[in-house]
This record gives structure tokens, C-alpha cells and sequence, in this order.
């Protein structure tokens, strides 16, 4: 399975800071519980390349791509 491949699963997802001083990252669905923890820069690493990726997509929309909200 790869980024652009559909399926029917679907799962629970949890960001939050721990007791240690981490953020963990917590999925959760049908025989699913995966709990990952990265250190404050890392994350914060994380979330700059789901922005990124956000504003490629939301381009890609724009342009009539696939998945575009366009009608």
C-alpha cells in the first residue's frame, strides 16, 4: 500500500505531549495500537512535512487534480 492507494480502513489518531517530555503520535483501529514517541524536534520536523504536504494538495485541488472539491 502507498500514499496514493484507497482503502477502507479507518483508525483513531491522538497527538499529545507525555509525562517524559515526547510527543506521541497514537494510532489506533482494528488490530491496530501503535503508539510513537519523538523527541520535541522531531516533531516539530513532522509537522512542517505534513504542512508542506497540506499545501501541495490544497495546489494540486486547485489546479482540478483528483480529489479536487471543484465541480
Amino acid at each position: 500500500m502507498g500514499i496514493n492507494s484507497e482503502s477502507d480502513l479507518s483508525a483513531n489518531l491522538q497527538i499529545g505531549p507525555t509525562t517524559l517530555g515526547m510527543v506521541r503520535i497514537y494510532i489506533e483501529g482494528d488490530g491496530i495500537d501503535l503508539p510513537m514517541d519523538f523527541d520535541p524536534e522531531e516533531a516539530i520536523e513532522i509537522a512542517e512535512e505534513i504542512k508542506a504536504a497540506a499545501m501541495q494538495a490544497q495546489q494540486m485541488a486547485a489546479k482540478g487534480g483528483k480529489g479536487s472539491k471543484k465541480r
